[in-house]
């Protein structure tokens, strides 16, 4: 700089330090410390991004640290649909591999020691309960057959809610009072966890054959995740996002039920009407599967309707359920709902009907309440 301004160099520099300091002038102390600190910052944020902290260790109460089953799918729920969804995620690799285990519980443990008899060559996980699950995996499906079912194993002290902290996502498929999934949505975002609905329209042959219907709400970002997309993929045909606000899922899938429901209700009238004014039952399958009114629910039930063949794909009493919810919400809303209310009775007194004893069999069972009620003579003799 001394030189830079004309002034005098001192006689103590020789010749070769001047041309340096010229070329070259002495650092400034901030900016030495700039150029000696960045260059660590920038290797050592680069470093991260190739090797970033683990992220499957997460301190418990005690400080201690629970273990990740490496990048685990859970699993919570293995009734009639569970079972079938839960095979579905396994015979696709989704889940059971050696990389994703597939890490199941249920209330009934039998159910699980079924699940890895039938997957003999599939990395399968039980768990000794719900929360053990939820801890073990970041992203965890729920199926609970009814209301109650879901509302204990939730809130259990080791239930669903209890191991749930930050990263962990719970996706459930239940069928449910709106209120309920909002309320778990909160329980769960409470603790730092993703929430997402995704009640299923479809009954068990889908849920075994991968054909299930997902209806959708709540955290966009955990629906758009690759793995859950992938596990929609492997268990069902379609799936439908209905916005960020959970209750819209279960909205829908109540739509389709209490239609579902209100179907079968006449269809079974209109069976009982056709074989007791003496028209063959087998040719007004046809006859109905030919024309506009045609629905694979009626093919695939009529046949088995004529002979009482009620084996349960989805039982009276939760078809009935999801019947009374859907009716009221219709109340709540102010929609005249009159011919399902009807219906959801029929299904409703067939369920209480001690007699027939027919709660837990297939909905298409109200056929038998329908002939129990009726007084034709065809009615009397098959009764």
């Amino acid at each position: 700089e001394m030189m830079m301004l004309g002034t005098t160099t001192p006689p103590s520099t020789n010749r070769n330090t001047q041309i340096m300091n010229y070329c070259c002038p002495p650092l400034d102390a901030t900016l030495f410390i700039f150029l000696l600190v960045v260059p660590n910052i920038i290797i050592s944020k680069s470093a991260s991004a190739f090797h970033p902290p683990p992220t499957n260790l997460k301190p418990t109460s005690k400080t201690s640290f629970v273990t990740l089953e490496m990048s685990s799918i859970g699993f919570i729920g293995l009734g009639i649909m569970g079972e079938g969804m839960a095979g579905c995620l396994l015979s696709n690799d989704v889940a059971g591999t050696k990389e994703t285990p597939l890490v199941v519980w249920n209330r009934t443990p039998s159910k699980c020691t079924k699940l890895k008899e039938k997957y003999p060559d599939k990395n399968i996980v039980v768990k000794e309960s719900a929360k053990d699950v939820i801890e073990s995996c970041e992203i965890t499906f729920s199926m609970l057959s009814t209301p109650e079912a879901s509302k204990a194993v939730f809130e259990a002290p080791t239930g669903v809610l209890a191991g749930v902290t930050a990263g962990r996502a719970v996706i459930d498929c239940a069928t449910l009072a709106e209120s309920d999934m909002k309320r778990m949505k909160d329980q769960v975002e409470s603790k730092g966890g993703t929430f997402l609905e995704a009640p299923v329209s479809g009954s068990k042959g889908p849920a075994h054959t991968g054909q299930l219907i997902f209806l959708c709400a709540g955290s966009k970002s955990l629906f758009d995740e690759e793995s859950v997309q992938s596990a929609f993929k492997a268990m069902g045909k379609a799936t439908h996002f209905f916005g960020s606000e959970v209750g819209y899922g279960t909205r829908a899938k109540l739509v389709v039920n209490s239609l579902m429901g209100t179907m079968m209700a006449a269809f079974g009238e209109s069976l009982a009407l056709a074989e007791s004014v003496g028209l063959n039952g087998e040719k007004m399958l046809e006859v109905i599967g030919q024309g506009a009114i045609q629905s694979p629910m009626y093919a695939l039930k009529g046949p088995k309707m004529l002979k009482k063949d009620h084996a349960p794909n989805f039982p009276l009493q939760h078809a009935h359920k999801d019947m009374k919810l859907a009716v009221d919400m219709a109340k709540g809303v102010g929609v005249e709902y009159a011919v399902t209310e009807e219906a959801e009775k029929l299904l409703r007194e067939a369920r209480e009907d001690k007699d027939l004893n027919i709660a837990e069999d297939d909905f298409s069972a109200v056929f038998e309440k329908i002939h129990k009620e009726s007084t034709s003579e065809f009615s009397k003799k098959r009764n």
